[in-house]
């Protein structure tokens, strides 16, 4: 067994082709992530998702599943899962004539359960092993990409919904990872397409976007930060940020699980200290800065996944020549990430009396 397998690759069709086979199998590959493109129907993906494991059983299958916008598949049963939104706003709706205060707070604990129940149960049962969910960035109606993804602008109400989510994903036998850490909810470019700068202190920061973070400690099994520089505190986005990520996140906060990196193909991950760097480079100082997964996302349908070829290769040859060193406990986190029952059939789980009760908690 490798001592570590940070990289998390995707793969182009609704089926494994032998390259994607040699890519998976390689030791420095650690996991899938799954998009839209691999989406027919259900059976299609559970089949899918069964290659995969094939290739090496210990693979991390992910997909980014949140409800509301992101929710990669849609169709052929699997339910459309509201936006956080939805669960923050009937947290904070007004009480009702003589209704005791809290009643708003706790039905939306419930439903938020249920979510969080079905989002992870009907993955599962296809083969999915991990979304990442829950979304902790505060709604401050400045960042389109956040938008109606956060549960809402109040830490403490985005704290209890999001553990209310976690709560539903464990018993749906799903783990979690909240992003996009310290917070991407106040800036307003979106960083796929640009890189994003917060000028608030880390003081600030800390008060508010972060504070999920570490009311969560004890609960978070993973956490994905963001790609937006905030200049107070590291001239580098947070995801390539020793401070943001080791400092802060992990002695400051007490976080001890796994760290993805987002998406190293996005704009705001293609400059580091105002240059131009390659996926590798980009990947290189994800890890020495804390991250235990680097995700490379839609590469595989560019060049015939050159990109992905190049970036194995040259993080094989950076580990010969020590430029990084694998890290057995990364390793022991992306496995920890892994479930550890096996899910329940599709059509057992559609007749389970648990499942029936979370769709009809769920909010319109």
């Amino acid at each position: 067994m490798n001592p570590h397998a940070p990289l998390i690759i995707d793969v182009a069709g609704h089926s494994l082709t032998t390259t994607d086979r040699q890519r998976l199998a390689h030791p420095l590959v650690g996991g899938v992530i799954l998009f839209g493109r691999n989406w027919h129907n259900r059976v299609q993906l559970t089949q899918l998702c069964r290659q995969i494991k094939a290739v090496r059983p210990d693979l991390l299958i992910a997909v980014d599943h949140e409800g509301g916008r992101v929710q990669r598949f849609r169709t052929d049963g699997f339910t459309h899962l509201p936006p956080m939104a939805a669960l923050g706003a009937l947290a904070m709706r007004p009480a009702k004539a003589g209704e005791p205060e809290g009643v708003a707070t706790l039905q939306a604990c419930n439903a938020a359960t249920a979510a969080g129940y079905v989002l992870g149960a009907e993955l599962r049962a296809c083969g999915v092993d991990l979304s990442f969910t829950p979304v902790l960035d505060l709604d401050f109606g400045e960042s389109s990409v956040i938008g109606d993804r956060s549960f809402g602008r109040d830490p403490r109400i985005v704290t209890l919904l999001a553990q209310t989510v976690m709560h539903g994903l464990l018993q749906s036998g799903m783990g979690n990872c909240g992003k996009h850490f310290p917070g991407h909810g106040f800036v307003k470019a979106d960083s796929h397409l640009a890189v994003p700068v917060d000028r608030r202190s880390l003081k600030a920061i800390l008060a508010e976007d972060a504070a999920p973070y570490g009311w969560l400690s004890a609960s978070l099994q993973a956490v994905m930060p963001a790609h937006v520089i905030y200049p107070k505190v590291d001239q580098r986005p947070a995801g390539f940020s020793a401070r943001w990520l080791q400092e802060v996140l992990r002695h400051r906060l007490g976080f001890t699980g796994a760290i993805f990196s987002d998406d190293l193909s996005m704009a705001a991950a293609r400059q580091i200290d105002g240059q131009a760097v390659s996926f590798t480079t980009a990947a290189l100082a994800a890890l020495q800065a804390g991250c235990d997964m680097v995700l490379l996302c839609n590469q595989s349908v560019e060049e015939g996944g050159a990109p992905i070829d190049e970036a194995i290769n040259d993080l094989s040859k950076a580990c010969l020549q020590g430029d990084w060193v694998p890290n057995p406990a990364s390793e022991e986190r992306r496995l920890a990430l892994l479930p550890r029952a096996a899910a329940r059939d599709w059509d057992a789980l559609m007749v389970g009396e648990r499942y029936m009760q979370a769709l009809s908690l769920l909010p319109d």
